[in-house]
């Protein structure tokens, strides 16, 4: 057994032995169930330690650490089945606290050894790449790309375990990038290589293969830099910090807002703060110059983002004057009150500005992405051509893919800016890297086709890198249409009758206070809320198909009623919107419920027109769960909560529940339509009203006692 699938099987145990202890408590009723609880974990630990074991014999490096942790794990486990036998609660709770400190130990080890594996596999590899690099005929360069790919295929196992096993988002979208580069640079370095081989006179084919092999050993400088984070001895990386963690400009925006809301909370900045402050305007400052530099900028949304960057440095002298102030003479907070105001308000307006400006240029992308593939066909069909009026064309065409190159580039760069997170800023980034190393690359491979027409191997060498040039341009145009999704200030969608108003949710006897979440609040669900917005794309998506049907489709019209109510509480975890406070959310989750409920009652009426069969067990599975996420998401909504810590982790459960039940719906309508269409069902006549001829088993379930929810929001929740 190696040690990644040991390890594996280690994390698998863990959490056994972690209930099984936890189970203790809820036993102690009985002294026979603890006696069984006992034994089970001292079984578990046994098997755990068997793993241990097995990882120290086939590790010599880690043998003594590891026999010693598997020893104290053992002796912890024995210990807690003694004391279940005795029923001692207080020895329980430190041989716990043994046995999961000694289990720790034994699993940090074992991580130990799976990075240890994957740091061999990648030195392995780059060893066969300095030997390829050094070849002088094909016959040697068979044998070393052999030893190359065995290696490869090793270190794209282990990095794809790795990458499952981090939880960080940037480690796991780094590695997945890096793996995507050496893949992808795989056969470029062997037909690159063959080239070189065939013409070694040729610059332009040494440029083409010396590149490639320069991407691939910075791949594996990032591999090597993700598997090292974290590891004692590691902390520090400043230079390969500053070479993959490049900040953005929407970080230092959110950086800057949140340090001056911090001075707001605390009444006032001392001189580190202050310093913090001046150190973040000069960073947010740079990174604009990527929008005000760019030639592709428009001259309004230069000029506007250059205002507002001086409007943010005037509004932070004036907060650090008054924080100076206080700080000397002491009075009153309204002053900085006045300028924490002014400089959120700037800080909201630029950051609008920079994402209107990236919008701008990534709605063009996609144009600029099938000129730049046309181009790089159009060079790849003359550069077997040779002459003197051939020449001028290839080198036309060059500049003109130069040109749409430096474009797309500084389009990758804004949108990197913009994007909100860490996946989406890894992905921008790398599509930049690529574009900028591999699009000349293009251009070089025509160059030595056209110094050789004849070649086999230039041939077929340009026609992979005119295919790695149309993945890269995918990759952009892909990653354009990602952002421009999530950014999209999409206006509020049709009102249907049903939906509450602001301010007039006559659903609880004690109204709250009118606030809103602040920004803090609303990065810690945006991911929720993002999840939530695809959930109601898709659903409008499926509502499409019903095209026609519309008027005497009640199916589609709760379905469409329950997918803007979806959208508008996307737009809360933003702050947009017309739900305004967190009561507002609340009061449109309950309405939410009610119309799940709804549609529940007439899907169920539309159920019995289905045949029998496959399709109708899958549509009744669905079916059957949504009285369970209805329930589950007025009871959350009902539960009373004081104070504001509480009242933010409401809205959050709220999200997360209206999530579930907006995935079941979605599924619901979806099978609702398969079944239509196969049997050519009518729906005419199928209404929340007619629904009586369900099983009232069936209402009670869906509605709590047979009739529709009732609002009924809980007064006890305060304000946040």
């Amino acid at each position: 057994m190696d040690a990644l699938s040991d390890d594996d099987e280690y994390m698998c145990r863990e959490p056994q032995i972690s209930s099984l202890v936890a189970t203790r408590g809820e036993a102690a009723a009985g002294g026979a169930a603890v006696q069984r609880v006992g034994a089970a974990v001292c079984c578990a630990v046994e098997r755990f330690v068997a793993v241990g074991e097995t990882i120290a014999d086939d590790n010599p490096d880690v043998r003594h650490s590891m026999v010693l942790a598997c020893k104290e794990a053992r002796a912890a486990g024995r210990a807690i089945e003694r004391v279940c036998a005795g029923a001692d609660g207080a020895g329980m709770v430190s041989a716990a606290r043994a046995l999961l400190a000694s289990v720790t130990r034994v699993l940090l080890l074992a991580d130990m050894v799976v990075v240890r594996q994957l740091l061999l596999a990648k030195d392995k590899v780059a060893r066969s790449l300095d030997r390829l690099e050094s070849v002088s005929n094909f016959a040697e360069f068979v044998r070393a790309f052999t030893e190359f790919g065995g290696g490869m295929v090793e270190l794209a196992r282990l990095t794809a375990e790795r990458r499952a096993d981090l939880r960080d988002e940037r480690r796991k979208a780094q590695v997945a990038a890096a793996r995507n580069v050496l893949e992808r640079s795989t056969l470029m370095l062997l037909t690159s290589s063959k080239t070189c081989l065939r013409h070694p006179g040729s610059a332009s084919a040494r440029e083409n293969r010396d590149t490639v092999f320069c991407q691939m050993r910075r791949a594996m400088d990032l591999i090597h830099y993700v598997v090292r984070d974290g590891l004692p001895g590691h902390e520090e990386h400043s230079h390969e910090a500053a070479q993959w963690e490049a900040g953005t400009a929407l970080g230092a925006l959110r950086g800057l807002s949140t340090q001056v809301r911090t001075a707001r909370a605390r009444g006032g900045a001392d001189a580190g703060r202050r310093r913090a402050l001046a150190a973040t305007l000069r960073a947010l400052v740079e990174r604009t110059h990527d929008f005000t530099d760019s030639a592709y900028t428009s001259h309004e949304h230069r000029q506007r983002i250059l205002a507002l960057a001086e409007r943010i440095a005037y509004e932070l002298e004036r907060l650090v004057a008054v924080a100076v102030s206080l700080e000397e003479q002491g009075g009153s907070g309204a002053a900085l009150e006045s300028a924490c105001t002014g400089a959120t308000s700037a800080a909201s307006e630029l950051e609008r500005a920079l994402v209107s400006a990236a919008r701008e240029q990534a709605r063009d992308l996609s144009s600029l992405a099938d000129d730049a593939r046309k181009l790089a066909s159009d060079l790849a069909h003359i550069a077997s051509s040779c002459g003197e009026r051939e020449s001028e064309r290839l080198h036309n065409i060059a500049s003109q893919l130069h040109e749409q190159l430096d474009h797309i580039i500084e389009v990758c760069k804004l949108l990197r800016h913009i994007a909100m997170s860490e996946t989406l800023q890894v992905s921008a980034k790398f599509a930049e890297i690529n574009l900028r190393i591999y699009g000349p690359q293009v251009v070089t491979a025509a160059r030595t086709l056209a110094a050789h027409p004849s070649s086999a191997a230039a041939r077929e060498n340009l026609d992979v890198f005119v295919d790695m040039w149309a993945w890269l341009l995918a990759d952009a145009a892909r990653l354009a249409k990602e952002l421009l999704d999530l950014t999209d200030e999409r206006p509020d969608k049709q009102q249907y009758s049903s939906l509450p108003r602001p301010g007039k949710h006559g659903t609880t006897s004690k109204p709250l206070k009118a606030v809103r979440l602040d920004s803090d609040e609303q990065a810690k669900i945006a991911k929720s809320g993002l999840e939530m917005k695809m959930m109601s794309s898709e659903m409008d998506a499926e509502t499409e198909k019903w095209q026609g049907a519309d008027e005497n489709n009640d199916i589609v019209k709760r379905a469409k009623n329950m997918s803007s109510m979806a959208f508008a509480m996307y737009q809360f975890t933003k702050g947009e919107g017309r739900l305004n406070t967190t009561q507002d959310l609340f009061t449109q989750a309950e309405y939410f419920a009610e119309e799940a409920n709804r549609l529940y009652k007439i899907i169920r009426q539309f159920s019995y027109q289905v045949p029998a069969g496959t399709i109708k067990k899958e549509l009744l599975e669905h079916l059957d769960k949504v009285p369970t996420y209805v329930q589950q998401l007025q009871f959350t909504v009902k539960e009373p909560t004081v104070g504001r810590a509480a009242t933010f982790s409401k809205v959050d459960n709220v999200i997360q529940e209206t999530k579930h039940l907006m995935n079941v719906i979605s599924k619901v309508v979806t099978t609702c339509f398969d079944c239509a269409n196969k049997y050519k069902l009518d729906f005419t006549g199928l209404s929340a009203a007619g629904a009586g001829r369900g099983s009232s088993r069936d209402e009670e379930a869906a509605g709590g006692g047979g009739g529709d929810a009732k609002p009924g929001g809980s007064s006890s929740d305060t304000a946040m």
